[in-house]
């Protein structure tokens, strides 16, 4: 039993450093979603020797003379550039013009103003997640210390659940916050910002990952908290039967083997608990048959 027990702890407590870990690198990552904007191609500048795809140029490197006619050779969609993009709770990133590297901006500017405060409970939520999940792991390392006896260590692991599955319920609320700002600023954001197209990306996953190894870890802590609390009941149960029929046998002025008979029965019916897994039925053919079914 006690190797089940640390057994379970032991999965819960892993479960939760695999849910913070996700989390962690869900928040300081920027790719919960991400995609392609479509832009007008900028002017060349300068001399160009060769074709250059990102920008559009003219049919003489010389923009400043009014003396030549001066026409360029891209028409329709040639004209427009595919930059890719990608956004997280903190900063949204987009390549730049020439589709080398990326400038990044915080997620705010771009979310509309009047819809800011759904940003704002988002990160609420996640640092709260991540904070109550990092305070249920520390208790569940708590509960498996040797040094705090069987009742302080139900405790802890009654308070280390209690903290998992609110960090289980900020963290939904959080992943749907920002589901919820990231629509809001491709409906109502910048007009240069606007995406043609848009997906959800690793990052978004890690963060749904995450909240279901924490449900996972705050149902294995609230399983092992609630099967010690039905043993504890069960023992007193027990215990209480035994001292009635203790004290029944003592007021009846039976011989003391009797009492032995019958602490070999109660020891039979505990036995045969714990391998059935069903209680015993208290009916059974001993010397005491006709008056023990009143205390069952």
């Amino acid at each position: 039993l006690a190797c089940t027990n640390r057994c379970k702890t032991s999965l819960a407590l892993t479960l939760n450093y695999v849910a913070f870990a996700l989390a962690v690198s869900a928040v300081t990552t920027s790719y919960w979603c991400e995609g392609t904007r479509k832009v007008v191609k900028p002017f060349c500048m300068g001399p160009v020797k060769v074709k250059q795809t990102y920008c559009i140029r003219f049919n003489s490197s010389n923009i400043n003379d009014t003396r030549l006619v001066q026409y360029i050779y891209e028409t329709g969609e040639e004209k427009f550039l595919m930059r890719k993009f990608h956004a997280g709770i903190w900063f949204c990133c987009e390549q730049t013009m020439d589709l080398i590297g990326f400038n990044c901006r915080s997620f705010l500017e771009i979310t509309p103003d009047h819809e800011r405060g759904v940003l704002w409970l988002c990160i609420v939520a996640e640092c709260l997640y991540i904070a109550l999940l990092f305070t249920g792991g520390a208790l569940m390392v708590i509960e498996m210390c040797p040094c705090f006896n069987l009742i302080n260590r139900l405790k802890f692991n009654a308070f280390a659940a209690l903290c998992t599955a609110l960090s289980g319920l900020f963290g939904m609320v959080a992943h749907m916050m920002f589901t919820t700002a990231f629509q809001l600023a491709v409906q109502m954001g910048p007009e240069d910002w606007r995406p043609k197209t848009w997906d959800y990306s690793w990052s978004y996953l890690l963060a749904w990952g995450s909240f279901g190894t924490c449900m996972g870890s705050a149902v294995t802590v609230l399983n092992h908290y609630t099967k010690t609390i039905i043993e504890f009941k069960f023992k007193r149960r027990t215990i209480e039967k035994k001292l009635r029929i203790k004290q029944k046998i003592l007021e009846l002025d039976m011989p003391e083997d009797l009492w032995y008979i019958t602490s070999l029965q109660e020891q039979a019916d505990q036995h045969a608990l714990y391998v059935n897994g069903n209680e015993p039925s208290c009916f059974s053919p001993t010397i005491l048959d006709n008056w023990d079914r009143e205390y069952c």
